[in-house]
């Protein structure tokens, strides 16, 4: 188990990496990478679609008018921004605000799987269709699902994934928000489930571990010619600090 230090430090290492990216066109018009805020050892992580302008400008998640309407809400639940962690499905502005194309979501992903890895929240809170889509690897939309729980595995960790409309999409249509608020008026309850059962990652290892000790290792012949420990030093490949992994 890592300590809520722990899990801010390897946030952090992970933002390093993820604010010097390149890996999809986004990276050539954005101002500045919105990797995520919040509580590091949060039970309940939101993950909404893409940065907008305010969150571009400011480095940080919802903090336009759509994360006012958030921030309202987690009040009436009891809740603050400060204890949860908010996110976003990709990390740099879309230009002109437009909808995230399929190879920038790819090429983000991995950033928003570690920090799930790293957070280990018990409920996640997928804001709108793009989010919901990609963790759940399905079309089916958000006015399908939204308020419909379900546990999914995402990478290593099982999770109880509560899908909701977008903050951005009740702003101005009454009937999503009154839907909104009634799905959210519902997190409480799942947050007191407490986490769903683990997969066994400890039996799924000694597993591998039996199947590499049955792999028949060839037989080695016996050397001519005995070496003295300078030649078997100079023969060794060099340690992991010189190669820089540490």
């Amino acid at each position: 188990m890592r300590s809520a230090g722990e899990r801010r430090e390897l946030l952090k290492a992970v933002y390093e990496e993820a604010r010097e990216c390149v890996r999809c066109p986004l990276h050539q018009t954005r101002t500045t990478v919105v990797f995520g805020a919040g509580n590091a050892n949060a039970d309940l992580m939101f993950i909404g679609e893409a940065p907008g302008a305010n969150e571009d400008r400011q480095g940080l998640p919802f903090v336009g008018q759509a994360g006012k309407l958030l921030d309202k809400l987690l009040l009436e639940i009891g809740l603050d921004r400060r204890e949860v962690f908010v996110a976003n499905t990709v990390k740099c502005r879309p230009p002109n605000n437009r909808d995230p194309h399929p190879n920038e979501i790819e090429a983000c992903q991995d950033y928003l799987r570690r920090q799930v890895d790293l957070i280990e929240p018990v409920v996640i809170c997928t804001l709108g269709n793009f989010s919901t889509k990609l963790l759940r690897a399905d079309n089916t939309g958000i006015s399908r699902l939204h308020g419909r729980l379900e546990e999914l595995l995402i990478g290593r960790r099982a999770v109880r994934l509560y899908p909701l409309y977008h903050p951005a999409a009740a702003l101005y249509t009454p009937a999503t928000l009154e839907a909104l608020r009634a799905d959210f008026l519902r997190i409480p309850e799942l947050l007191a489930l407490g986490p769903p059962e683990q997969p066994d990652l400890a039996h799924d290892l000694r597993e591998l571990e039996e199947e590499e000790e049955e792999e028949e290792l060839p037989e080695l012949e016996e050397p001519e010619h005995s070496l003295d420990a300078a030649a078997i030093a100079a023969a060794q490949p060099a340690p992991a600090t010189q190669l820089g992994l540490f």
